[in-house]
């Protein structure tokens, strides 16, 4: 054998016994371990603090394969509004219905703007299963709502 092939050997026997080693990275955190716990108390429904969107100013349904994209754009009062939403209020008789939905900026001075500058969007996406039976989409903001219809 040469000295060339036993080196090779080497390196291959080392490279493998350090695989189940602690100088081995991939082991440093080992296995998983499951711990029960029991939980005491109920955990309250979440409250949503957000305020309804001024205005809906745009609101478009495009179709996926497998459901939809709901997209409605909302113009609120004045600049530095943030995370919008639209957040699903009720279902009934092929009407699904959601609210646009923000959080005011903390600082209550923000610039009005232009109505460009002030735009917000915010979408959600909906299944073929979430659009069974489902007529018209109708998005609610303080001072109007839109809708469309299914063709």
């Amino acid at each position: 054998m040469t000295p060339r092939f036993l080196m090779a050997l080497l390196v291959v026997v080392l490279g493998l016994t350090g695989c189940a080693s602690r100088l081995n990275p991939m082991n440093w955190f080992g296995r998983d371990r499951e711990e029960r716990v029991q939980i005491s108390e109920t955990v309250a429904a979440p409250v949503d603090d957000r305020q309804l969107v001024t205005e809906v100013i745009s609101l478009s349904v495009d179709p996926l394969p497998g459901g939809a994209i709901v997209r409605a754009m909302g113009l609120p009062p004045r600049q530095g509004y943030w995370e919008a939403d639209l957040v699903e209020v009720g279902r009934e008789d092929g009407e699904i219905v959601f609210e646009f939905r923000v959080y005011r900026p903390a600082d209550a001075n923000t610039r009005v703007g232009t109505q460009r500058s002030r735009e917000i969007l915010a979408g959600t996406s909906l299944t073929t299963q979430d659009l069974a039976g489902i007529r018209q989409i109708v998005v609610v903001a303080q001072q109007n709502r839109r809708s469309v219809s299914r063709r």
